[in-house]
């Protein structure tokens, strides 16, 4: 493996793992060429649900708690949910071994949009602000002509602004906002094809996350009546924390044929998306940097479209949203595998570093997996658990997720917590937390997460001993040594 390879990372804004995984009904085709030529992870997981702490997260390589974005980086007071400044991002370490760095489209990190601040010399961000056409206006969709015929508006409870859940344009993809930061990051790849310096590009969309609004022309790759809906679209949740069957009824008036529909708009978001991807390939074929680049495909988060009767990505802990879409290939990685090791977004930021000969960040929040690059198919114990916290989005929520093996447990501080084995119950559709038999399971996992928290400085939470607090299974004082 060259000493420095060309990093070039496609990040999506609310993928599900399972959109870009072989046997979906999303078209994917230049996707697939990568996982032919690169490795598949089937177990890797964002550090939380939401974009920005996401984000936060794959930069520095720490959890929210510790870089402190914990919300949407909008939703907040500009004294509240700050990223940490003073924390390095992956970026700062490889300019200082050389590297350009140029980083295209969604930035939706902090508030700046200084993003020369963060170790990326070309800035070509496209700030919040310029979202206008992505439908979060009054009257959202009006200005993408979407056929009154394919479209769906949410448009109650009464006092909420109207908005497009799902719609056909007539506008081609090439005119659309995903051509325009493939373009931009086209011309840098071109730019830098005949020059001996490495380099990173970052090519990020807010696609599929938005209005679910695809062109005409995708839309006739797809046939709503044989869409397949989710096995858990009518999960009755009683089971479950009563926030999640308050979300539901959200989405409680849409029909079977609507949730085709929105699945149908939400795979052709992506199929557009994996059209970019393939110009970016092409690029690289042409340019002949191939050969010396590390390609990321992955998200920040997933997307529920339906699954359990939700939509979007803001509550719950299931795999539909926090498992996300990771395929990686270049000099050093396997071929055509999978690698079923349990990995975290933030993983990528020493992954990078080290794949790049540059110096370590010291986060103890995060991991290199490259022992998975090399050899997928043999997984070492340190590989077997993966982690997750959420904060809430607006609605202050407190809630840690641990992963070991096919085991899920979920301490929820805002209601009763939940277990799932998602070898038997893929779906998650029984909570087994109150059952007899896995008490001590509960504890063990419990224990692991205090262990995980105190090593993390996990502040907020560790120190939860006050009267009104104690509402763990076991305490923060019974963690595995």
């Amino acid at each position: 493996m060259s000493q420095r390879p060309n990093i070039l990372l496609f990040l999506m804004d609310g993928v599900q793992a399972s959109a870009l995984e072989p046997g979906s009904a999303c078209h994917t085709p230049n996707f697939q060429r990568l996982r032919d030529r690169g490795l598949l992870f089937r177990r890797a997981y964002t550090s939380t649900p939401v974009c920005s702490p996401a984000r936060a997260s794959l930069l520095t390589g720490h959890l929210p708690h510790n870089h402190g974005v914990l919300e949407v980086e909008h939703g907040r007071d500009p004294d509240q949910c700050n990223l940490r400044t003073e924390l390095p991002h992956w970026p700062h370490y490889l300019q200082d071994n050389g590297y350009t760095n140029a980083y295209f489209g969604k930035w939706h990190v902090e508030r700046s949009n200084r993003l020369e601040d963060f170790g990326w010399q070309i800035n070509r961000c496209k700030a919040a602000e310029h979202h206008a056409f992505l439908g979060q206006g009054k009257d959202e969709g009006a200005d993408l002509s979407v056929d009154p015929s394919l479209s769906r508006y949410v448009e109650s409870p009464p006092g909420y602004n109207r908005i497009l859940h799902y719609g056909v344009t007539d506008i081609a993809p090439e005119e659309r906002y995903p051509a325009f930061s493939t373009d931009q990051a086209l011309e840098f790849l071109h730019s830098r094809q005949d020059q001996s310096k490495p380099w990173t590009a970052c090519v990020s969309f807010s696609e599929p996350n938005e209005s679910l609004v695809v062109s005409r022309s995708t839309f006739a790759q797809y046939d709503p009546a044989t869409m397949s809906l989710p096995e858990n679209l009518n999960d009755d949740l009683s089971d479950r924390p009563n926030i999640y069957q308050r979300q539901r009824q959200i989405s409680a008036k849409v029909s079977d044929a609507e949730w085709r529909m929105a699945r149908v708009c939400y795979y052709g978001r992506i199929t557009e998306l994996d059209a970019q991807f393939g110009r970016l390939l092409g690029q690289l074929e042409s340019g002949n940097q191939l050969d010396n680049t590390v390609i990321i495909v992955t998200a920040d988060h997933g997307r529920y479209v339906g699954a359990h009767g939700f939509d979007a990505h803001n509550f719950g802990p299931f795999e539909e949203i926090y498992r996300i879409p990771l395929i990686m290939a270049g000099p050093g990685i396997a071929s055509g595998g999978e690698s079923h090791g349990l990995v975290n977004l933030q993983d990528l930021c020493p992954t990078l570093l080290e794949l790049t000969g540059s110096k370590a960040i010291n986060s103890p929040d995060s991991k290199s997996f490259t022992p998975l690059l090399s050899a997928p198919t043999q997984v070492p114990d340190e590989f077997n658990t993966a982690y997750g916290e959420y904060h809430g989005t607006r609605f202050n929520l407190a809630q840690r997720i641990l992963w070991q093996d096919e085991w899920k447990f979920v301490f929820n501080g805002f209601d009763f917590d939940e277990l799932y084995n998602l070898q038997d119950d893929p779906y998650e559709s029984t909570n087994l937390a109150d059952e007899p038999d896995q008490k001590k399971r509960c504890e063990t996992m419990m224990r692991e997460i205090w262990r995980i928290m105190r090593e993390t400085n996990d502040r907020t939470l560790n120190e939860t001993h006050y009267y009104s607090m104690r509402i763990g299974c076991v305490g923060p004082n019974e963690f595995n040594q």
